[in-house]
């Protein structure tokens, strides 16, 4: 079903290599995220001497299911599991907006790429961090109307 648009998306990224072939052959990869979620904690805008200024925000997504004999089953119970991600915004216009209007429980849609890199922390431990690395990000402005009754 979906072999065909698939085949049209990866031809447009390959390039042919052969064995015999000693030229470097540059290929087109990808690194692209995308979240829909929910804001965790206020931004925080962070700049460390001699490096670029950073906000700083988590976000949660959540993964629902449902575990039973059927899907669709009155019987079965619905499962969730929420997996938290660290946004760095870096661009200097994008990286202002996001610490002004993202905020704490707000809706927001990240678009950017994925970062694995290391740190050491205050205790002089070496860590690993994943951080998605924010190129676009869109704040949902919708206000909830509660009826009061």
């Amino acid at each position: 079903m979906f072999q065909r648009p698939v085949l049209q998306v990866l031809r447009r990224f390959a390039r042919h290599y052969s064995e015999g072939s000693t030229n470097l052959v540059l290929e087109r990869s990808l690194n692209r995220v995308q979240l829909l979620g929910r804001v965790g904690q206020d931004p925080v805008l962070r700049q460390s001497e001699g490096k670029n200024p950073v906000t700083i925000f988590s976000m949660a997504t959540n993964e629902m299911w449902r575990s039973g004999e059927s899907d669709t089953s009155q019987q079965s119970d619905v499962s969730q599991r929420t997996t938290w991600h660290r946004i760095s915004v870096f661009r200097p216009g994008l990286r202002d907006l996001a610490y002004q209007y993202v905020k704490k429980g707000a809706r927001v849609f990240v678009e950017g790429k994925i970062d694995y890199g290391e740190y050491t922390d205050k205790n002089n431990v070496r860590r690993q961090a994943t951080t998605i690395i924010a190129a676009s990000f869109g704040v949902e402005r919708r206000k909830v109307q509660w009826s009061h009754e």
